[in-house]
């Protein structure tokens, strides 16, 4: 497998992306930093990078081995136009080979045991 289309963005975004990305990982949302406590350090068997640029995207998590994005939707993504972006998003990193699942906060923070099943389900496929 080649990494080499998703592994950096266009070189006019990818400082504004680094400098997003070491922000999100050191003012996670509650609910992300609630999911990379169940997830990281391989505890569902494969390895999982947070707030990881692929393309010119800033992945919340994701398990480069499989190919799977996982996204942590706050309340904004209920939003008619939130949801067009993730659309095209979510195609944007199916065109690259990805896989997304989301997840919204709640879900994460009431259900976890569902949420990681869901999780494990689609490192299986």
């Amino acid at each position: 497998m080649s990494y080499q289309n998703y592994r950096t963005a266009s070189p006019d975004w990818y400082a504004i992306l680094k400098e997003l990305a070491k922000k999100h990982r050191q003012f996670p949302t509650e609910a992300e930093a609630y999911l990379w406590y169940h997830i990281r350090d391989n505890q569902l068997g494969v390895k999982f990078n947070r707030q990881h640029i692929i393309g010119d995207y800033i992945a919340d998590f994701v398990c480069l081995n499989k190919q799977l994005v996982i996204e942590v939707d706050g309340g904004y993504h209920y939003a008619e136009e939130q949801q067009q972006t993730d659309a095209e998003r979510t195609e944007a990193l199916a065109r690259m080979g990805f896989r997304v699942i989301r997840f919204d906060n709640d879900d994460v923070l009431h259900d976890i045991d569902n949420v990681i099943d869901k999780i494990y389900d689609a490192i299986k496929q």
